[in-house]
């Protein structure tokens, strides 16, 4: 029977090759002759009949996994033995649609060899007639693709990385985009400030000379003259805001000296009372640990947070509580700004820095937009940063993270 079909001697082999070949000649094809060819087919090759019971296998499969033709035709659910386990229900699927009479190309599955190495298989099934249109069964034939499989996974790799490549072009290139539009709105930014400051110029002095009037009839012994000195300091503040606001192209930081946050803190809330209590905003400011000075621009540390306690205060509904809490961690020192407002929306968010940009557009006492590019401008130039928290409806955390010291850059004489 074909079924007991075994690999035969060379001898044998080549009786047989001689025989097809005198059968090729005389026009007479013999049974040994296709047997010949399927046995000898380097593909693994079987043939079943109509219920999927093995018939024959030839001798290949024992190359791919190791077991021989005798002992695949011993074995009632082949091929699953020879199958990874998580490919058992694709084998089911082929060999039911096979007893049915379908057929396919170049299913890929997983084969066990006998010694535990697995291999990549695609199989093929197609069913089989007698000239007589008799239904013998189905064959099958399985190739190994592991090398495919490997080449085709090395192009995916590739064509990942590829694609990484490209979206990594892509993000830069919208990063240079964005820069570039962030450079043109500074551009227009030193233009206006300049304008600006010459404007104000002039009318600062003589708010300056009016003050000095009104200071001098005044003694230290008043009880308003503490804060005639706080003003004083504020109007030299502007004046110092003026001058870089001209100088903006070739901004001069400020020199830096020793001073207490607390104390800068202290005198912001002073200043922004009188905003605080018009919105019936309560002012709380918190330090922990240990009070220490800093070494820093005070001007400008004052400026950044002076911009924003007053956008909390701004932000806050009536009622609520605006808290300025300073934390000393050794190597920085941190004032996170809390309020209880409304929070910034995810889209604006990554706005909020640039220059001309505000949420504030419908009221009345809305800015330029100018005050968090200039205080984030101003802390980075310090070698600090400002991070923000964000919920809506949850309010806003801003929190400015200011080095223990700090000294001003060497400006480039060629900028």
């Amino acid at each position: 029977m074909i079924g007991q079909q075994t690999l035969s001697s060379p001898k044998s082999t080549n009786a047989r090759e001689i025989t097809c070949h005198d059968a090729f000649h005389e026009g007479d094809l013999s049974d040994g002759c296709f047997r010949a060819v399927a046995t000898y087919t380097y593909d693994w090759e079987s043939w079943h009949a109509p219920d999927g019971r093995l018939i024959w296998v030839n001798s290949a499969v024992e190359r791919v996994t190791g077991y021989s033709p005798a002992e695949c035709l011993l074995m009632v659910d082949y091929p699953l033995p020879m199958t990874a386990a998580d490919h058992h229900d694709r084998i089911a699927e082929m060999l039911e649609d096979a007893k049915r009479g379908g057929s396919s190309n170049d299913v890929e599955f997983q084969s066990i060899h006998r010694n535990g190495e697995k291999r990549w298989m695609a199989v093929s099934w197609q069913p089989m007639y007698n000239d007589a249109g008799k239904h013998l069964g189905f064959r099958t034939s399985i190739r190994d693709i592991t090398e495919r499989r490997h080449l085709r996974d090395q192009i995916r790799l590739h064509a990942e990385h590829l694609e990484q490549l490209v979206q990594e072009r892509t993000a830069r290139i919208q990063q240079l985009e964005r820069h570039r539009r962030h450079m043109e709105k500074l551009a227009a930014l030193g233009q206006l400030a300049a304008g600006v400051a010459h404007e104000v110029n002039n009318p600062l002095a003589g708010i300056r000379n009016a003050f000095e009037l009104i200071k001098a009839d005044l003694t230290p012994e008043d009880e308003h003259y503490e804060l005639l000195e706080l003003i004083d300091r504020e109007i030299e503040r502007i004046s110092s805001i003026v001058h870089q606001m001209h100088q903006l192209y070739r901004r001069s930081p400020q020199a830096a000296h020793e001073f207490k946050l607390e104390r800068t803190v202290t005198e912001i809330a002073t200043l922004l009372d009188g905003v605080a209590r018009n919105q019936q905003i309560q002012l709380k400011t918190d330090s922990v640990g240990n009070s220490l000075p800093v070494h820093l621009p005070e001007g400008e540390v004052k400026q950044i947070l002076y911009n924003l306690i007053r956008n909390a205060i701004q932000a806050s509904p009536a009622g609520e509580t605006v808290t300025v809490r300073i934390k000393h961690t050794g190597s920085d020192v941190q004032v996170a700004v809390s309020d209880r407002g409304t929070g910034i929306a995810d889209e604006v968010l990554p706005h909020i820095f640039d220059p001309f940009f505000t949420t504030k557009g419908g009221e009345p006492t809305s800015g330029m937009g100018l005050g968090l590019s200039v205080s984030r401008s101003l802390i980075e130039a310090m070698g600090g940063a400002i991070e923000v928290d964000s919920s809506v409806g949850n309010g806003s955390r801003f929190t400015a993270i200011f080095p223990a010291c700090t000294e001003p850059a060497v400006e480039d004489s060629h900028d």
